[in-house]
């Protein structure tokens, strides 16, 4: 099964599409195709969304009318889309502080076509430049070395999901900044896999020599992309925030992939819920098994396992691990006792369940 795309993601690529073909109005299909980095077919599927769509008072001039040929693309998205769009106050500043966010970070280049966008913006605006400051966690050279020269770390990390320190050994394959915080992604040793670490819970960290044992070391000439593609983990379109979730990084549909202390739950799930076979992030394709869909998914913490258990009642079970399977029963009974009345009424709560 394909994982759905992300709806926002579509969005903002279908609006760019529009926008630029009312600059041009008619181009090749596979010129606007390769332009926005879609096969022919996904162009027309997007465009075919934006057909008669338009603006209040949905008169004909405001009205999208889009023409596709066997090789052409045309069309006419209305006024409201031809015009340059005029940014309110608080549109321009929102737009101005993520640029300079974006200058912010080590290695932009500060006389680029960014910054001398960002100098008009912000004199239209009237006001001096916005300062814009990125926390730069203590260990961030040093992970960012360590991708540079793949080289592995000795970390000591906080893992805000069991609110523990463990010590592993990472090999980080790439860092990005997301909602704030740094991230990198990271072979880790002790899960065998690839996982999501805050650099700002990494409390301690020294550079590892030598190749190590087996279980220390990624596989050889391994990256984001060959992970992805040889690990299950993978399932484009999803992520939440967090590296206890797992998330992906800013720039489109990314990976899933999971936080360090993320474990495998198989769950068994009535085919009434198959809405969570696209909701939440998982680790391989859904499966048939006695009438029931069988999904497996990766758990950061216990706690969001017992509020989807809740959510989902008689309707959801755990598989594996043999553990857990008494998981949401627990969790609803702690939740009954506190409307009981007595001690014997609790037995009879615990009991049901």
């Amino acid at each position: 099964m394909t994982a759905p795309q992300d709806t926002a993601v579509r969005l903002r690529r279908l609006l760019a599409v529009l926008a630029w073909l009312a600059q041009v109005g008619e181009a090749p299909i596979d010129e606007a195709a390769a332009r926005f980095d879609l096969t022919p077919e996904a162009l027309v599927t997007e465009l075919e969304m934006a057909a008669c769509c338009g603006v209040p008072p949905y008169t004909p001039d405001q009205l999208m009318e889009i023409i596709v040929t066997d090789t052409v693309v045309s069309a006419r998205v209305g006024t409201s889309m031809a015009r340059p769009r005029r940014l309110s106050p608080s549109e321009g500043f929102a737009l101005a502080t993520s640029a300079r966010g974006l200058l912010a970070v080590s290695g932009s280049d500060d006389s680029g076509a960014l910054s001398r966008a960002l100098d008009k913006l912000e004199r239209a605006l009237g006001g001096d430049s916005i300062a814009v400051e990125l926390d730069a966690p203590a260990f961030l050279p040093l992970v960012r070395g360590a991708v540079e020269a793949s080289a592995r770390l000795s970390v000591s990390y906080y893992s805000a999901s069991t609110d523990r320190v463990t010590d592993r050994v990472i090999a980080p394959l790439r860092v990005f900044a997301s909602q704030g915080h740094w991230y990198t992604d990271a072979w880790c040793s002790a899960a065998g896999e690839v996982r999501r670490f805050r650099v700002d819970r990494i409390n301690a960290a020294v550079a590892v020599e030598g190749s190590g044992g087996m279980s220390d070391a990624p596989p050889s000439g391994l990256t984001i992309g060959s992970a992805v593609e040889a690990s299950p983990l993978a399932s484009d379109g999803f992520g939440s925030s967090g590296e206890d979730a797992g998330m992906g990084p800013p720039g489109g549909l990314e990976p899933f992939i999971p936080g360090p202390d993320g474990r495998r739950v198989r769950l068994s799930l009535d085919p009434s819920t198959a809405w969570l076979v696209e909701s939440i992030p998982s680790a391989g394709e859904p499966e048939t098994v006695d009438g029931r869909v069988e999904l497996e998914v990766v758990v950061g913490g216990d706690a969001w396992l017992e509020r989807l258990l809740l959510r989902l009642g008689p309707d959801a079970r755990v598989v594996e691990p043999a553990e857990l399977r008494s998981l949401g029963g627990e969790a609803a009974a702690r939740i009954l006792l506190r409307y009981s009345d007595s001690e014997s009424d609790r037995g009879e709560y615990i009991k049901d369940i």
